[in-house]
């Protein structure tokens, strides 16, 4: 059942872990610079004199370029290859760090975060795609919890990386740092390039991915669970944004948390999806609805949620209740990344790989770009408990969205089985 479409040569096995491994770092570094602003907002808003809404428009600029520029990465990823396009990201990601650490104004952030959203945007398409043709299928499930684990530890590291150098040596100076882990991770991918060098797909099983490999690029954009995995991500982001860039804020004002115990409750809340995200491989290998698996692990996400926006919870449990929060997020992880990998190879086969994945992770972007102008202006007016009730809001709007993409590849399913018969 669900056997792959594809052959994996036997030296492509051999070195799994080699390319796990630094497409791991590489994402764990896009992830990292997601925070590297918003870590620096205390800062930042005093010297710049910015609102919490002007503060917040800094990450949806970021989002907003890195949603476009991913669904357009897709394509560069399939014409050009992963390798050339990951490293162009991270080069765009370093020189970003080193536009934020001489800026001397509001209108030189605002270019910093484009210039970084520009370098992440090339992430999913790429990652992904070296990930489905490099790695043996029957691993792939643990390939993608790595690939999240790496992403949830650049988010788990920022926040604390950052503040505590700003705070012993300045913002510029913990934006220099950052610029130097952008240039370490391109180094590594330009180093062992050969990692990242995909074989050329093998033919798709089937008259129907054959057929889809001839059609027009854009031909995706007609498959109903292509669009309900964009909306999931959209829905499941926009909580999870507002969490990640306001949340010491947040706990700070519904529970009286110090501002530095706040921080690390987010770094625990981080820290605690990526133990989610490792634990969600060996579930996603396990279990094959995984839209189900989706729904289960954010109906909890979401009661969390609720839970800590009451403000009723002892201050001493918010820091175990956010572990538990981000676990069960994290979890969800690998199963969701398996579910986009089935809508794309349905259909298409593993040569649209890039430009299926940009789309869908564009949905992702999104949501983390509209996420900061919702709740910014929230914030300003003291509703600190929103986030907590709007992160409940959309993952429950997520749940349906996953339910509806296992719901629609059955319906494709279907379609496929009926129509050779329709032509006999």
């Amino acid at each position: 059942m669900n056997k792959p479409a594809f052959s994996v040569a036997a030296p492509v096995r051999a070195g799994d872990f080699q390319v796990m491994s630094l497409v791991g770092f590489a994402h764990g570094t896009s992830h990292f610079f997601h925070l590297v602003i918003p870590s620096l907002f205390p800062w930042l808003m005093s010297e710049f004199n910015l609102s919490f809404t002007k503060a917040g428009t800094l990450t949806t600029g970021f989002f907003v370029v890195s949603g476009i520029g991913q669904a357009a990465a897709g394509f560069a990823v399939d014409r050009y290859g992963a390798q050339r396009v990951l490293s162009a990201g991270l080069a765009l990601l370093t020189l970003s760090a080193l536009a934020l650490a001489s800026a001397q104004g509001y209108p030189a952030l605002v270019a910093a975060a484009l210039l970084a959203g520009a370098g992440n945007a090339v992430f999913h398409p790429a990652d992904f795609t070296v990930l489905n043709r490099r790695v043996s299928p029957a691993r792939l499930g643990h390939a993608f919890s790595a690939h999240g684990v790496a992403g949830n530890v650049g988010w788990g590291v920022a926040p604390v990386l950052m503040a505590a150098i700003a705070s012993a040596a300045g913002w510029r100076t913990a934006a220099l740092a950052a610029a130097s882990l952008g240039f370490v991770a391109l180094a590594s991918v330009v180093l062992l390039r050969g990692n990242l060098s995909a074989p050329a797909p093998a033919h798709a099983a089937g008259a129907g991915h054959a057929a889809a490999e001839r059609s027009s690029p854009f031909a995706f954009l007609r498959v109903s669970a292509v669009w309900m995995c964009f909306f999931f991500f959209l829905a499941s982001t926009m909580g999870m944004s507002a969490l990640q860039n306001f949340a010491p804020s947040v706990l700070n004002h519904v529970y009286a948390l110090p501002l530095t115990a706040a921080a690390s409750a987010l770094t625990i809340y981080l820290l605690g999806g990526a133990a989610g995200i490792a634990a969600g491989g060996f579930l996603a290998v396990r279990y094959e609805a995984h839209e189900r698996v989706v729904a289960v692990l954010l109906v909890m996400s979401a009661g969390m949620a609720l839970v800590l926006a009451s403000g009723s919870v002892p201050p001493v449990t918010v820091t175990p209740l956010m572990a538990v929060f981000g676990f069960c997020t994290g979890t969800a992880t690998p199963s969701r990344d398996l579910l986009v990998r089935r809508a794309a190879m349905d259909r298409f086969g593993q040569r649209s790989f890039g430009r299926i994945y940009g789309f869908v992770y564009s949905g992702l972007d999104a949501g983390l770009s509209v996420a900061p102008v919702l709740f910014g202006p929230l914030l300003d007016r003291g509703m600190f408990p929103s986030v907590l009730y709007g992160v409940a809001l959309f993952q429950g709007v997520a749940v349906v969205a996953a339910l509806r993409v296992g719901h629609a590849r059955v319906e494709s399913a279907a379609a496929a089985a009926v129509q050779p018969d329709s032509r006999a």
